[in-house]
């Protein structure tokens, strides 16, 4: 999992951009010696592909994989085509063991064959260990720098243990306790282990009620833990409760910055890897099936539209109106739409309360349909003189935001079970039906008692 790009400071690109435009290597270089690997993703981000490869032939080869791993995938796959199979080796082996498991998916098998080669027996096993499962799970997110002790020991052992190793591994608040099988017994506080007394036992100070996640929980699950009992890090266990690794807050970040900027691209059929300075054909290519989806729901909200072209020749009001129902409903429907989605995101929405749920949103959109019906209707009469109109586009109203409520709620649920993403298709079915269903309870009402 990549790590979350760092703030980059105001003056970072201004900087950057000033060197390259007096083209001198040496200032660009110790430019970016100064900066996080965070902060040169961010600069590297901003600048079109021409640039990028002059700033990143002035990276630091020790500091390319950390760079690398900041990057939305489409800019560092661009990048790793600059490196030859010797670099992206030294980059690789700057990493640690999980990074390194992030880094492998955009490298050729020769590539990965080498940075095998070049680790030691335990770092392989380690690194087979992360990759052996799915990236969107805990097994995918977790490191193998774990420490363990048993708990039969005393804390001045502990302590003794700690000091021989020289440093912690990063984000470590607390050590896990296991058994002569690896079995997961509970947990030793950072905090217990430095305010406590040094003869006392690990089994007397530790913690046995300790959260933790099975190797193949969904990210979604952990970053919900994580959030839900402020969590620096927790331990993964296999079927058996052997400690596989930890997931540490760093890695939960990553995965919430992946979330947030899903649910921002999604709906418009952009991938939150999305490269702002990707060739045209690119960026094309990749928006032009979303477009021809749009256009298909488009047409068939025109359809509706053409069987009344008859009604609407003989009223041209119907058609200055039609459209501001089918906006109430898409605007209402897009609400719901809204939060059901983050509450089956969150797991706050689920088939035991959907019920619930829907009976809320259908009754929140009968009472602002209601309401809005009545405004709507006061202005068209107003406008046309006719309370005939303004009655059906009041009804027209309320029919619209009430399926706008109902396909708020359940087309995010039907989408789910099928198995993909509510945030992605939701939206587009969303504002197709709200379209139709506003189109057509107006002009078929006008049909019936206007015509």
């Amino acid at each position: 999992m990549a790590r979350a790009r760092g703030q980059k400071k105001p003056d970072h690109l201004k900087r950057v951009l000033t060197a390259l435009e007096g083209g001198d290597a040496a200032i660009i270089h110790g430019i970016l010696a100064e900066l996080h690997p965070a902060d040169i993703a961010n600069v590297l981000e901003a600048l079109p592909p021409d640039a990028r490869a002059t700033i990143w032939a002035q990276v630091d080869i020790q500091r390319m994989g950390e760079v690398l791993l900041d990057l939305p995938e489409a800019i560092r796959i661009d990048l790793v085509k600059l490196m030859d199979d010797q670099a992206l080796v030294a980059a690789a082996h700057a990493l640690d063991t999980d990074d390194i498991a992030d880094l492998i998916p955009d490298l050729s098998d020769e590539v990965i064959a080498e940075i095998l080669f070049a680790l030691d027996k335990q770092d392989r096993q380690r690194l087979d260990s992360v990759l052996s499962y799915p990236e969107d799970t805990a097994g995918g997110l977790m490191n193998v720098d774990a420490v363990t002790v048993r708990e039969n020991i005393t804390l001045e052992v502990v302590l003794r243990y700690l000091r021989r190793r020289g440093e912690l591994p990063e984000h470590t608040n607390q050590l896990f306790v296991v058994d002569r099988s690896d079995r997961l017994v509970g947990a030793l506080p950072v905090s217990r282990l430095l305010t406590s007394e040094t003869h006392a036992r690990v089994s007397q100070v530790m913690e046995r009620d300790v959260v933790k996640f099975t190797a193949h929980m969904p990210d979604k699950e952990v970053t919900a833990a994580f959030e839900r009992y402020n969590l620096v890090s927790g331990p993964v266990v296999d079927e058996s409760n052997r400690l596989l690794g930890r997931i540490t807050v760093d890695d939960v970040v990553d995965v919430i910055r992946e979330q947030a900027d899903r649910s921002v691209m999604a709906p418009a059929g952009l991938s939150e890897e999305e490269d702002i300075f990707a060739p045209v054909a690119r960026s094309s290519r990749s928006r032009a099936v979303w477009l021809g989806v749009n256009l298909v729901t488009a047409v068939i909200a025109s359809m509706v539209i053409g069987l009344f072209e008859h009604t609407i020749e003989k009223m041209v009001a119907l058609a200055v109106l039609m459209p501001i129902v089918a906006s109430m409903g898409g605007n209402a429907g897009t609400q719901t739409l809204t939060i059901v989605v983050r509450g089956l995101a969150l797991g706050i929405v689920t088939e035991s309360n959907a019920r619930r749920v829907l009976i809320k949103e259908l009754t929140v959109g009968a009472v602002n349909g209601m309401l809005w019906a009545l405004v709507v209707a006061g202005v068209a009469v107003l406008w046309y003189h006719n309370w005939l109109i303004g009655l059906l586009i009041a009804m027209a109203m309320v029919i619209n935001l009430a399926f706008a409520a109902l396909s708020g709620v359940l087309i995010p649920m039907m989408v789910r079970k099928m198995g993909v993403d509510p945030a992605l298709a939701s939206g587009v079915i969303l504002t197709t039906v709200t379209d139709v269903v506003g189109f057509f309870a107006f002009l078929g009402l006008a049909t019936l008692f206007l015509v």
